[in-house]
């Protein structure tokens, strides 16, 4: 590629201005994909390997955005029934750049500039964080969350079904505990939420914070609570050179 990573991730959000289309489930259908780019819409898919980011360049999207095992929330696994692969970030960033044409951004387990320059340097056209903003106060995570990513449960993050019926990475909690083994049988998602948020909401009138979608990827013990922009302006310096 001609141009350096950060002027081409400049360009494209230049030309998509606030037209960006993010699947996580799997690529669109052949006619929603018609239509966004009808409309100037840059598209871009997860992908957990190397057969899903395939599919996702034999669609003729975008770009595709790598997630790792290490990441926090829904496993974007186009289907859950089939074996997960399990690839760490990395593993699977050097095979997506390696492997398929279409650019790459990496999101999962970043939570520093140091993250952020070892994605750039397997290829990588840029990265991005999530959990590493959970603490920031314009989050919209409760204090239970927050309470929870200083807790105990950081540490030992869990992949579970149980909360919504798709696999997802969340904060260790009674709701993990209860789920553990998968000993429970668990409608698909998006019908087990519903319950799921009950419950929640049960809880927490009685004063219990256990039971909340608290989710997180395994770099969680590295957050760091301070404003939005001086984080970004942080990992800005740590990445060492401009992104």
């Amino acid at each position: 590629m001609a141009a350096s990573p950060s002027s081409f991730v400049r360009s494209v959000f230049h030309r998509a201005a606030e037209r960006i289309a993010d699947d996580h489930f799997g690529v669109p259908a052949a006619d929603w994909i018609t239509a966004f780019k009808s409309v100037g819409c840059t598209l871009i898919v997860s992908a957990t390997c190397l057969d899903e980011a395939r599919k996702i360049e034999a669609a003729g999207i975008d770009m595709i955005v790598a997630q790792g095992w290490e990441a926090g929330g829904h496993r974007g696994m186009f289907d859950p029934a089939l074996p997960d692969d399990q690839l760490g970030t990395m593993a699977l960033t050097h095979m997506l750049v390696a492997h398929t044409s279409v650019p790459v951004i990496v999101a999962c387990g970043i939570m520093d500039g140091a993250g952020i320059r070892a994605a750039l340097d397997l290829g990588a056209v840029a990265a991005q964080l999530g959990t590493a903003f959970i603490a920031c106060p314009e989050s919209s995570a409760d204090e239970a969350y927050r309470a929870a990513l200083n807790g105990e449960g950081a540490r030992h993050t869990v992949m579970t079904r149980a909360i919504s019926g798709r696999p997802a990475r969340c904060l260790a909690n009674q709701f993990t505990k209860w789920a553990a083994g998968d000993r429970h049988d668990v409608p698909d998602y998006p019908i087990a939420y519903d319950p799921g948020k009950a419950l929640n909401a049960a809880a927490k009138s009685a004063g219990e914070s256990g039971f909340g979608a608290h989710w997180a990827g395994q770099g969680a013990p590295l957050h760091r609570a301070m404003p939005a922009s001086s984080l970004v302006a942080k990992l800005w310096h740590e990445a060492g050179r401009p992104i």
